[in-house]
């Protein structure tokens, strides 16, 4: 569990604005996400594939632009 220590003269909002950067970047809703719905290990590798094949054009089309 994080904890966000309020600081003295700091607004409410600033410490909510820390402590979801802080979740952001822990990656812990990104993992919550994917655990909620079992996929099959062939359906995660073939997304994995189709990601790695979207970078690949991207990063193509960029070199030639």
């Amino acid at each position: 569990m994080l904890i966000i220590r309020v600081k003295e003269n700091e607004s409410i909002d600033r410490a909510i604005r820390r402590y979801r950067r802080k979740v952001q970047n822990t990656g812990l809703i990104k993992e919550y996400r994917r655990k909620q719905v079992y996929l099959k290990p062939s359906t995660r590798k073939r997304q994995q594939l189709e990601k790695a094949k979207y970078r690949e054009q991207m990063r193509r089309r960029l070199e030639d632009a």
